[in-house]
């Protein structure tokens, strides 16, 4: 009887997964359970301190100007992370396996052997930055305090958004991306924008950290689905 009580308590509680803002992902797109849509974009660093004055000083304007050209908000997200060296190792493996030259296949297994070494001694972290570009049709009505903290207690309702309007709303967020995108060509930035393979392992990883150092997820090309 305490089994089956606790089993009916254990059902009704929610999952983890319903507190995450996060319904689905799509096309390139991140669709949140409020409807709104999000696409992300991977941005290359500059190292400021080793600019001349002038270039700085061109810099620093170029953002200025990037930023009040904007009619709407922006996310910067930077994640540093412990680089995943795994796959690089085994390339190199493949790659002393198939060397005939004896001299270049003892190089390989010596630097192998380095570079599995080094990362032994410590955690060797990779920084990476992405800039988040929103598109909310309901963006000049905001939630008061009260509802948002309601929000941190109830999961998240799905709200359910049509294929029509998916793509209305997506016609605008690709608007959106161009004018980011070329704003931070414009400062030197390469910018790759992420698809929907890499926006599901971005926030894989986000989510799962360890679980996913160890467990990478699978390509999407490579899954079958029956119906």
């Amino acid at each position: 009887m305490k089994n089956e009580q606790a089993q009916k308590q254990t059902a009704k509680k929610p999952s983890a997964q319903q507190y995450l803002p996060i319904a689905e992902i799509r096309d390139g797109v991140v669709i949140l359970k409020d409807g709104t849509l999000r696409g992300v974009f991977l941005v290359s660093s500059i190292n400021f301190s080793l600019k001349s004055e002038d270039e700085q000083n061109a810099l620093v304007s170029g953002y200025v100007g990037f930023l009040n050209g904007l009619d709407h908000p922006l996310q910067i997200v930077m994640q540093s992370r412990r680089l995943q060296i795994k796959p690089y190792l085994e390339q190199l493996a493949a790659i002393e396996k198939g060397q005939r030259n004896e001299l270049l296949r003892a190089q390989t297994a010596d630097y192998r052997s380095f570079v599995t070494e080094l990362v032994s001694l410590g955690d060797i972290m990779t920084k990476r930055f992405y800039v988040v570009v929103p598109y909310d049709p309901m963006t000049n009505k905001k939630k008061g305090f009260f509802t948002r903290v309601k929000e941190v207690f109830k999961p998240l309702r799905v709200v359910r958004v049509s294929d029509k309007l998916f793509d209305q709303r997506k016609q605008e967020l690709e608007g959106r991306m161009r004018q980011v995108e070329n704003g931070l060509g414009a400062l030197s930035l390469t910018v790759a924008r992420l698809d929907t393979q890499s926006l599901i392992e971005l926030y894989y990883n986000t989510y799962n950290p360890d679980i996913a150092f160890s467990e990478q997820l699978t390509d999407l090309n490579t899954l079958r689905v029956e119906t």
